[in-house]
């Protein structure tokens, strides 16, 4: 399937990691969304029903990030992808990639990031 919605750079303020400093003082981190579906019939019907609202995708990706930390990014990455095929039907696989420029490593990086796939 060649259909796909992508939703790249949501910003949430989240408290993962290994670190206690990380866990007490949280970062922002980014995550990108890649989401394949049929979407024939949306592009002939021009009606939200028959796709899926990528907004919502935005507000369950946000709430996760803000919720119960992780230790790591991979566990957060599985969890989100994991819910929007629980929660979103129409989806048939989905590729989260959580973002953690500001991960506590020694050297400079522009980012890191981790990317989780899982499919219906």
């Amino acid at each position: 399937m060649s259909d796909r919605i992508e939703l790249n750079g949501i910003e949430a303020f989240g408290f993962h990691g290994v670190l206690e400093n990380e866990r007490r003082e949280g970062q922002n981190f980014y995550a990108d969304i890649r989401a394949e579906l049929d979407l024939e019939s949306a592009s002939n019907s021009d009606d939200l029903k028959d796709t899926v609202d990528y907004g919502a995708i935005v507000d369950l990706v946000i709430g996760d990030i803000k919720s119960e930390p992780c230790q790591l990014i991979e566990h957060l990455a599985g969890r989100i992808a994991d819910r929007i095929l629980f929660e979103f039907h129409k989806i048939n696989r989905v590729a989260v990639t959580i973002h953690k420029p500001m991960a506590p490593v020694n050297g400079e990086v522009l980012d890191i990031s981790v990317i989780i796939e899982r499919n219906r």
